[in-house]
């Protein structure tokens, strides 16, 4: 099979996604999550009755569009059996919203889908402690208090910052909630019993079974240490009280939301209502219209996004464009590596915690985000940063402070993990409550080390004689699966995992005879589909091994030639069928997501994705077998 040279093709796409470029020098792409975000608002609105119909009727209208015939609602469109928890989310947001029938057909068989799937407290932990903060579900009742959690010393085995800041940043307010029991009178709805709310005293399983359960490690170990400091409890909990909103407090962004998620936001705003503070409190408006500057707005797509994707779209578009070819005395690569060089954080965030002496400068996801840098962006906004590092000193003076930071932040292990250092508790690990590995600790990634080693073998040619890189090397080889792959945790899945770890280990000079490399290669070629792609279902998160798709994704395909490419010295008959389905595919992953926020729970469609990959892959191609 002959591809024809590229040249013209690449010339092609970046004139189109130029012209895409936004005023500020940016690139921004819609970050479409499940229902959750925009269920929550709804709630959210007419709990604390704002006053915003249109808002409430847009949300309405999406909410029941995302409605299957059979009644349920999804995380991703092949999910087998449906999602309970984005049903139930999807089912009392209609409620709220005034602008539904509840009583139709297809709300019967959500109804049905939920009592026959076991009720509200089968859902997700995230989802029943909203349910409580909104007075639809009973708070666990126990004789010690939680919020107790955040006065364990920093020396004890299990404390508040062993925990994700991710985590954190939801725990905190809703410890304050739970602490003071404290839920939001509802207005008229539908009686709950209707999804049959038993009272057979096993409302939370997992937080009964984890302060009760006195053989179960870790519980024990919160058990003593939480009795501990119940002594003095009235004056244990108020300063209980008031360290979390000192954490919260100090965790607001300038745009009034909490780390720039919309998730953490809707718990902050209960959690402050808890502590005492009145709705119409101006910390509470912002953080309101925060969460409202955080909707995409276009053509027929309204959707509370959790967390916008403008550092991470501006930094792989700007990358993938730099590849295709574009110099950077091009306008748009200028504009984009200026935007980028104003979004270095300079503030120490939580990250300090367990990497003292290290001065900030990474990135975050978000525009807004200025206290919560990630690995991930940080990777992809130095590859821009370096290339006008010799023209000036403050991007000089930027590479060194974000590589710095980056090589900073490795795990004992070698890996590399999405936000913090170290932060891989393995007691939390034990405690019972389903993705508590996934969700509630911050370990090593196959996809972030790789994409970590990839930015050292491509930004600096002598990183294969750094310690840290032969470290990420081993912990990389330790961690392959049987199979050949690697996992992928914040893409979908083992595809993004394997594509990752590939181009990262032949970046810093790992031979490709290595069986390491061939494991992985032959693993690829066994998965490629008759038209040349590869397509991978998110079920392969909560399987925990490779779940193929029925069809192929452009983004997938992009990713698993790129791993083919780097691998390759001439291209085969894969990588030419690979290439040929990213010239000629229809976009049949249009509406599949490819991106992982909670396994199982949370999937994210990046409207970005299906520009900026496949031109990265086609880039790849004329540039190694090409132009030579």
């Amino acid at each position: 099979m002959q591809i024809i040279p590229l040249s013209e093709e690449l010339k092609k796409r970046i004139d189109l996604l130029c012209r895409e470029q936004k005023d500020d020098g940016s690139w921004q792409y819609c970050f479409e999550g499940p229902v959750m975000t925009d269920a929550y608002m709804i709630i959210l609105l007419r709990s604390l009755e704002v006053d915003n119909e249109p808002l409430i009727q847009q949300l309405t209208e999406r909410l029941l569009t995302k409605q299957g015939p059979n009644g349920i609602w999804k995380v991703y469109p092949n999910e087998r059996s449906g999602n309970l928890s984005a049903t139930v989310e999807a089912v009392i947001a209609l409620w709220y919203s005034q602008y539904a029938d509840v009583n139709n057909d297809s709300m019967k068989k959500a109804y049905a889908f939920i009592r026959a799937h076991g009720g509200l407290k089968k859902t997700g932990l995230l989802t029943k402690t909203f349910l409580a903060m909104n007075g639809l579900y009973p708070w666990p009742r126990f004789p010690l208090n939680p919020a107790l959690l955040i006065l364990l010393p920093r020396f004890s085995p299990v404390n508040f910052y062993s925990f994700s800041s991710y985590a954190r940043a939801h725990f905190a307010p809703a410890l304050a909630a739970f602490e003071h029991r404290h839920a939001i009178k509802r207005p008229s709805l539908p009686d709950p019993s209707i999804l049959e709310v038993r009272d057979d005293h096993s409302y939370w399983p997992e937080i009964d079974t984890l302060f009760s359960d006195k053989h179960l490690f870790p519980a024990s170990f919160f058990n003593n240490e939480l009795y501990k400091l119940s002594e003095m409890p009235q004056e244990r909990l108020t300063l209980a009280d008031q360290r979390i909103e000192e954490y919260i407090l100090s965790h607001i962004e300038a745009n009034g939301t909490l780390l720039s998620y919309a998730s953490s936001t809707f718990f902050m705003i209960y959690g402050l209502l808890a502590l005492d503070y009145q709705k119409d409190a101006p910390i509470i408006l912002k953080a309101i219209a925060g969460i409202e500057s955080l909707i995409w707005d276009e053509a027929t797509l309204i959707h509370v996004q959790n967390s916008p994707s403008k550092i991470w779209d501006t930094g792989l578009m700007s990358y993938a464009l730099k590849e295709a070819g574009c110099s950077i005395d091009d306008p748009p690569l200028k504009e984009a590596a200026h935007y980028l060089l104003d979004k270095q954080q300079h503030v120490l965030g939580d990250w300090v915690y367990h990497n003292r002496n290290t001065k900030a400068g990474g990135w975050g996801f978000s525009a807004s985000n200025s206290l919560h840098p990630d690995l991930d962006d940080t990777q992809v906004a130095l590859r821009t940063i370096q290339s006008f590092s010799s023209q000036s000193e403050a991007f000089t003076e930027s590479y060194q402070r974000g590589i710095t930071w980056l090589l900073s932040m490795q795990n004992h292990d070698g890996g590399w993990a999405a936000f913090e250092k170290n932060t891989d508790s393995r007691l939390i690990s034990l405690l019972p409550i389903a993705n508590i590995k996934r969700a509630a600790i911050d370990p090593s990634t196959p996809d972030i080390t790789g994409r970590v080693l990839h930015a050292l073998g491509t930004l600096n040619k002598d990183s294969q004689h750094l310690y840290q890189t032969r470290a990420a090397i081993s912990w990389l080889k330790k961690v392959q699966e049987q199979d050949g792959s690697w996992y992928g945790r914040w893409g979908v899945c083992y595809i993004y995992g394997t594509w990752a770890a590939i181009t990262g280990l032949c970046s810093v000079g790992v031979p490709t005879e290595e069986p390491v490399i061939q494991k992985a290669l032959l693993w690829l070629l066994t998965l490629q589909h008759e038209d040349g792609g590869w397509g991978e279902s998110c079920e392969s998160d909560v399987a925990g091994h490779y779940m193929p798709l029925s069809f192929s994704t452009v983004v997938q395909t992009a990713w698993a030639t790129d791993a083919l490419i780097a691998i390759c010295d001439k291209p085969n008959d894969a990588i030419n069928r690979g290439i040929e389905y990213l010239l000629t595919s229809s976009k049949t992953d249009a509406l599949y997501p490819t991106g992982s926020g909670l396994p199982g729970a949370f999937y994210i469609h990046y409207h970005g994705y299906p520009k900026y990959w496949p031109l990265l892959t086609l880039a790849h191609y004329h540039n190694k077998y090409e132009k030579g």
